[in-house]
């Protein structure tokens, strides 16, 4: 009998995949170190765009994502046995093209069809929602694949 969803079993030294963790990771870790560079560097645009838009697209993304992979603790035959690489990299390119496209609908259809005014935060969505993204996707997928490999062995 296997231990119940997000626990490991007695003297497994195996950590299990728990959504939370990796959202919240997610938001942390891409928030912190933005944050602590915008602050070094003197630029509040970037400490700003750390707490929203880069650790909240990370965060989301890490979300649906892991959601997905995990799928109530049953994975899809496909992703694992995909090479832990390849599924990351197929995972983080349509991560990052979905969040580029929404990067570029806030910068340019925002301004020009909605009260939001045309600033430069919305140009730096640009970079930073499909970047965040991408990192989030092969970050929890790998995590995921990792978890999912020792609880298969």
């Amino acid at each position: 009998m296997s231990p119940p969803h997000g626990i490991s079993a007695p003297g497994s030294a195996t950590r299990p995949f728990v959504l939370r963790n990796e959202v919240a990771a997610a938001y942390l870790a891409p928030a912190l170190t933005a944050g602590l560079g915008g602050v070094l560097t003197g630029q509040p645009e970037l400490t700003m765009a750390a707490i929203t838009s880069i650790g909240a697209t990370s965060a989301l993304v890490a979300c649906v994502v892991g959601a997905w992979l995990h799928r109530r603790g049953r994975p899809r035959r496909w992703t694992t046995s995909a090479s832990r690489p390849a599924l990351a990299l197929g995972l983080a390119v349509a991560a990052a093209a979905v969040a580029g496209l929404l990067g570029w609908f806030a910068s340019e259809w925002l301004p020009s069809h909605t009260p939001v005014p045309d600033a430069g935060w919305l140009e730096r969505l640009r970079i930073d929602l499909p970047l965040s993204a991408a990192l989030a996707a092969a970050i929890v997928t790998c995590r995921w694949h990792g978890a999912i490999s020792r609880r298969q062995t």
